[in-house]
């Protein structure tokens, strides 16, 4: 699919509070996906999630910096089935992160993503 189709179907959907890129991880095809995230922070409001195995250290430092630079959080570091956690928010395995990118991009340091709140039920 090219980039303008992803648009019209993430365009169609108004209340989709985000996108995912996730899966035959992003990170490979990073130009494209960067293309995509700038469109979607263009003409959207919607917060855009990356699932990656690399960790965010190797990433700012090499050509998926462009992407980076239109996330907000990614989740790093490949899923380790004996760190597997099913408390774990958003993630699979206890040596993944929840990074902040913006936060951390502008303070050049790694910063965690914390959610605003956590509803128990």
């Amino acid at each position: 699919m090219t980039v303008e189709q992803l648009m019209r179907i993430i365009l169609s959907d108004p209340f989709t509070r985000g996108v995912t890129f996730s899966g035959g991880d992003p990170m490979y095809q990073a130009a494209g996906f960067a293309e995509l995230a700038r469109q979607i922070h263009l003409l959207t409001q919607k917060d855009i999630w990356c699932f990656t195995g690399f960790t965010f250290e190797s990433l700012i430092h090499d050509d998926q910096r462009e992407l980076l630079a239109h996330l907000d959080v990614l989740v790093d570091g490949p899923f380790i089935q004996s760190l597997h956690d099913p408390d774990l928010l958003f993630r699979g395995s206890s040596n993944q992160r929840l990074i902040d990118v913006q936060a951390s991009l502008y303070s050049g340091e790694t910063v965690l993503w914390r959610p605003d709140a956590v509803v128990s039920i």
